[in-house]
């Protein structure tokens, strides 16, 4: 039989409240308060994020003009450079024991990567790699983002995936730090095939492919259930 998968739905959250919530996961994690791997999906209101990679230069827009534009940044411990993220964007964070599955931190990359190929699938946008980048792309374009943090060998940050992010923000950086990267979204590759319930669909298809690429069985459960535990 499959381990459980905790499945978490934040629904629309600050994201310096899902941060804390990470951690605070994360730590029961590692103790073994908690014991099933968790995956919680959110969606945030326009923040940028600076990963230990950060160069400068790929934030070229002042931050008073993020400011006044009420989008915040954060300086974070995940690895990687510069993203967004922000309303239409489908954020997903699992807090993995990765000593239950593989110590190899970039099987686990390219295993978010085939859970988030194998979504896009299901709403019908073909996705890919590109070699030596860590994504999702479709047809030459970024559609996915992933940086993570492991401490003792769990798991937190995670992926974006753009269902109907607005993507003139992603003018605001240089995304993930690389020159020329033209990002996309479920919605504009879709056009005028995008269903109405795309984020449902997109939602059903994360949780579905995460589930046949780790080999999990999903069970939705509350956040108030699994911090009681912390």
């Amino acid at each position: 039989m499959s381990a459980e998968l905790l499945v978490v739905g934040l629904g629309r959250m600050p994201y310096e409240e899902a941060w804390r919530h990470q951690r605070a996961l994360a730590e029961a994690r590692i103790r073994g308060d908690i014991t099933n791997d968790l995956l919680l999906l959110v969606e945030h209101p326009p923040v940028i994020t600076l990963g230990r990679s950060f160069d400068p230069e790929h934030l070229p827009t002042p931050r008073e003009q993020l400011a006044n534009q009420h989008i915040e940044v954060f300086d974070i411990e995940r690895g990687g450079d510069v993203t967004f993220h922000g309303p239409g964007q489908l954020v997903g964070y699992p807090i993995f024991q990765l000593s239950e599955h593989k110590e190899d931190l970039h099987w686990f990359l390219r295993t978010i990567e085939q859970a988030l190929i194998e979504a896009l699938a299901s709403v019908g946008v073909p996705g890919d790699r590109q070699e030596g980048f860590t994504g999702v792309w479709t047809h030459g374009r970024k559609i996915a983002s992933i940086g993570i943090h492991v401490k003792q060998w769990v798991t937190w940050h995670g992926f974006a995936l753009n269902v109907s992010t607005k993507l003139s923000y992603f003018d605001l950086i240089v995304p993930c730090g690389i020159d020329g990267v033209q990002m996309t979204s479920i919605a504009k590759e879709l056009g005028e095939r995008a269903p109405r319930d795309l984020w449902g669909r997109a939602l059903d298809g994360v949780v579905l492919g995460f589930s046949e690429a780790f080999g999990f069985q999903p069970q939705a459960v509350q956040l108030d259930d699994v911090l009681a535990r912390c």
